[in-house]
């Protein structure tokens, strides 16, 4: 039995996301990925201007006029959901956590690719395999894949990225779209990440909170790890401490944005202090001109 408050939660995300969809990024998605390929359509007579490689020898032999093959786009989709539910997504200094911020924008993306009619599938992890949800078409399976989102409660607490790619590629024989939803607060996955990428087209969507980069100066705290569970005192007064935090993160950082751009991973970054349409638009006209 699935709780009214769950229910109402993914009502009020369907239509948040469906308006966004609708307004603002109806024809970006399909413009921003490519079909898997072509896929035969009919047989018609040649007219002047035609590939001569089309050409059907045995539909002109038989006809003794010369006839093309006509081919369209083979446009479904195969869109997967790598979602980290590890307990660092647990954070937010603004509204909403970054956990939240996941759910909302792995909606308006499923919306966006049933609205193509493509299929959606959805694999949840922490330090393992939490959840895999097949990839299948329709509103009623979207709505379940947000439902798993929202109600799910992880046993583990930690991340491994690199697991969670593995699992892919094992479930996940014909390429996919693939969205790495993650604050990428990891190490050791850029080699099952290179693996995947050889396969797939992924999108490492990148979640980040700007008090993660930087303590306010507070005196002495306890300061938890939440994956971990590891509690430390810490001197957030200390000036050169905070500096030291801030340019460790900021290198963890900068070395995450510097692999994706090496093994060539679009990033589409997301803070819980921002709009998160305005980098998903921006991502889907970078991808349009490049598919152009």
């Amino acid at each position: 039995m699935i709780p009214k408050e769950i229910i109402r939660k993914v009502r009020q995300i369907e239509i948040k996301t469906q308006n966004v969809v609708n307004s603002i990024l109806s024809g970006e998605y399909h413009s921003a990925f490519k079909g898997q390929g072509m896929e035969f359509s009919e047989v018609r007579s040649y007219v002047e201007g035609d590939d001569v490689r089309t050409i059907d020898w045995n539909v002109t032999a038989r006809t003794g006029e010369p006839h093309v093959k006509k081919f369209i786009e083979e446009r479904e989709l195969t869109v997967m959901f790598l979602v980290d539910a590890s307990a660092s997504g647990d954070f937010g200094s603004d509204e909403k956590f970054k956990s939240e911020i996941a759910v909302e924008l792995c909606a308006l993306l499923a919306f966006s690719a049933i609205k193509n009619n493509d299929r959606v599938g959805l694999v949840i992890f922490t330090s393992e395999i939490e959840k895999f949800v097949p990839p299948k078409k329709g509103k009623n399976h979207v709505l379940r894949v947000i439902r798993e989102l929202l109600y799910f409660k992880p046993h583990k607490r930690g991340t491994q990225i690199g697991e969670a790619l593995k699992f892919l590629n094992r479930v996940q024989k014909k390429s996919a779209v693939v969205f790495v939803v993650s604050d990428f607060l990891d190490r050791n996955y850029e080699s099952p990440f290179r693996i995947a990428s050889k396969k797939h087209d992924l999108i490492a969507v990148t979640l980040s909170d700007p008090r993660e980069k930087h303590f306010s100066e507070s005196g002495l705290i306890e300061v938890e790890d939440p994956e971990t569970g590891e509690v430390i005192l810490i001197d957030s007064g200390s000036r050169q401490f905070r500096a030291r935090y801030a340019e460790s993160f900021g290198k963890r950082e900068r070395e995450v944005h510097a692999f994706l751009r090496s093994v060539g991973i679009d990033e589409i970054p997301v803070s819980t202090h921002e709009d998160y349409v305005e980098p998903l638009v921006k991502f889907f006209k970078k991808r349009e001109k490049i598919m152009a």
